[in-house]
């Protein structure tokens, strides 16, 4: 990434999720931007924070091959407000060409999001 370019995790407010041995964890600090028109927090902001963590987490589990989104799941459990938001993934099966991966988000210890996801392994 050349200094003049930003990725799309800076375009929303995140950094990068952490990440290693299938896992991955990611903090947004929400606030009006982030919201929809009913003042919560926007279903598609969720969406894109758990489709990175995934992808975070399975990275951190395989070697040579990069993940791509092949479908995704998401139940919205609660809104959420403007505040802390905390995304969770783990990778939960592995198949030759395909990987199965899960997240929750939360805010202040309520569930907002479980999502699952399945993955495609393109070789790099």
């Amino acid at each position: 990434m050349t200094d003049n370019k930003r990725n799309f995790m800076s375009t929303i407010g995140a950094n990068s999720p952490d990440s290693g041995d299938g896992r991955a964890t990611l903090t947004l600090d929400a606030d009006d931007r982030h919201l929809n028109a009913a003042g919560t927090i926007h279903g598609g902001l969720l969406a894109t924070l758990v489709d990175a963590t995934m992808g975070a987490a399975i990275r951190s589990a395989v070697e040579g091959e990069s993940p791509v989104t092949s479908q995704l799941t998401l139940t919205y459990l609660h809104p959420g407000e403007p505040g802390r938001l905390i995304v969770t993934a783990q990778v939960r099966k592995r198949g030759d060409s395909l990987v199965v991966c899960e997240a929750d988000v939360e805010q202040e210890g309520k569930s907002l999001v479980h999502a699952l996801a399945t993955f495609a392994l393109l070789k790099n």
